[in-house]
């Protein structure tokens, strides 16, 4: 069984927990995915929870986790994907050159220009190197 590691994950799961037993219902699980996507049915929900449901009929915090973090790993190798279509072969990081090749791509006819790329770069280069690393662009790629 999965352990829950990360601290977000023990926070949703504790603001879940109200009497503070370790424990939460079905159906504050099903609220939370509710709240979450926003357009899960009760079946769906049902049907998410279901194989979370410990003996005693509860959702401990390790089956909370399972469910929690796979999303989380879903996304980071998505966002790890997107990574390497904006970098270039052999480069580890997005350059200006290599975000207005993709940019490029992605817009069609439409040029984007080079002080364009660099001042977007700019924006979200941490360590000032005027490259972007992968967690450079998680944050560019992050809605606001």
């Amino acid at each position: 069984m999965k352990k829950c590691s990360s601290s977000y994950c023990k926070k949703v799961f504790n603001s879940l927990d109200v009497d503070g037993d370790g424990k939460i219902t079905p159906l504050q699980l099903q609220n939370c995915i509710a709240m979450m996507d926003g357009g899960l049915t009760p079946e769906e929900a049902e049907m998410v929870v279901q194989p979370l449901i410990s003996v005693d009929g509860l959702v401990g915090l390790d089956e909370f986790a399972g469910l929690v973090e796979s999303d989380e790993e879903e996304r980071e190798e998505d966002m790890r994907k997107a990574f390497g279509m904006y970098k270039k072969e052999g480069e580890e990081c997005i350059t200006p050159r290599s975000l207005k090749s993709m940019l490029g791509r992605l817009m069609g006819d439409w040029s984007v220009a080079d002080d364009d790329c660099v001042a977007i770069i700019k924006r979200f280069d941490l360590n000032g190197d005027g490259v972007l690393c992968f967690q450079e662009f998680q944050l560019m790629m992050m809605p606001n």
